[in-house]
């Protein structure tokens, strides 16, 4: 499989992802972003910046806004805070 390939199935599981969690399958969309994961690894594929962002770093489920996570800006350090409600995790990007 090409990375061309790889990129493009990693963009629909995060699509098929926030269609399950639209829906309230939880546990689909956390094994969406586990499989996308899985495919970067494999071939060598680091997931884009956007899609970094919608899943937690230590528990690896999905996020979203107001439903499992919080979101808040950090004026002081410059940056977003991500604030996982499954794990606690807090994860952090610049602005």
């Amino acid at each position: 499989m090409s990375r061309k390939i790889a990129e493009e199935r990693i963009e629909r599981l995060f699509e098929l992802a926030e269609r399950r969690m639209n829906e309230d399958c939880q546990e689909l969309a956390d094994r969406y972003v586990e499989l996308a994961r899985d495919v970067g690894m494999k071939y060598n594929v680091s997931i884009h910046p956007d899609l970094r962002k919608q899943f937690c770093h230590e528990c690896r489920s999905y996020l979203k806004p107001g439903i499992n996570c919080t979101v808040r800006i950090n004026s002081k350090n410059s940056t977003v805070n991500y604030h996982c409600r499954e794990c606690g995790n807090v994860n952090r990007y610049g602005f």
